[in-house]
């Protein structure tokens, strides 16, 4: 209850007299203060809660931008009275945290999109990335037909390792793919110790419980200070894949 009381109080009076002070006092709008002393996954993260919880619907919206992201920068700077030639920094630092959160909006939903698309033995693309794997994972050895017992030398439940992919969809398939190619040998070095006759483990399970901590992980948005810190413009699936891998 008191949680609550303090939130309302200070979203509704506390934060707009201490932001007018401190502009009184330093002669900067809070936007150009987080710029001047935070850096990396901080300062985008404290920028887009200050955009996010504006009053100014300018700024509310520049969380919102997939395009035209120099125009939205330009409003924002418009909007606080900033001078680009008192605060020559200000236009990068912008333009790059609005990148950043607007890009991983749109990392979401391209994430979300390839979830939702359920694994089809009549698409052709879907059947050749599966059979890629087998060949990534068993170079050595011929799947002697399409639905096998073999699966299960890779970590398969069934005979049919479509059935296994249900809830992460063709993305599970993907990252195993992704994994595989980029990081033979160390594919095949796990696949090697799954086997294990007492500490072994399902090889293509596992790596589909990964994507979904993954896919977890984005949808929270815990997944947001990584990629603040280590994309420094657009997050894309190449990078949810390097997040996979090294996870």
């Amino acid at each position: 209850m008191f949680i609550s009381l303090w939130e309302f109080f200070y979203g509704h009076f506390f934060r707009f007299w201490m932001k007018w002070l401190l502009r009184q006092m330093t002669g900067k709008c809070e936007l150009q203060r987080i710029f001047d002393t935070y850096v990396g996954a901080q300062r985008t993260h404290r920028i887009e809660n200050s955009l996010t919880y504006s009053k100014n619907k300018v700024l509310q919206k520049a969380t919102l931008v997939q395009s035209q992201v120099d125009k939205c920068v330009e409003d924002i700077m418009k909007e606080k009275n900033i001078n680009p030639e008192k605060d020559a920094s200000f236009k990068i630092c912008m333009k790059a945290c609005l990148l950043q959160i607007s890009g991983y909006k749109q990392l979401y939903l391209d994430v979300e999109s390839v979830r939702k698309r359920p694994y089809d033995s009549d698409n052709l693309q879907h059947e050749k990335l599966l059979l890629k794997l087998w060949n990534l994972l068993m170079p050595t050895k011929k799947l002697k037909a399409r639905i096998s017992k073999q699966w299960a030398d890779i970590g398969f439940q069934g005979d049919d390792p479509k059935t296994d992919f249900r809830g992460m969809g063709i993305l599970g398939l993907i990252n195993l793919v992704y994994f595989s190619e980029n990081y033979t040998s160390e594919a095949h070095q796990i696949l090697s110790r799954s086997n294990h006759p007492k500490l072994g483990y399902s090889y293509a399970i596992v790596g589909i419980n990964l994507t979904e901590m993954a896919y977890s992980l984005l949808k929270s948005e815990a997944l947001k200070f990584h990629l603040y810190n280590f994309v420094p413009g657009i997050p894309t699936m190449e990078h949810f894949h390097q997040f996979y891998c090294e996870y």
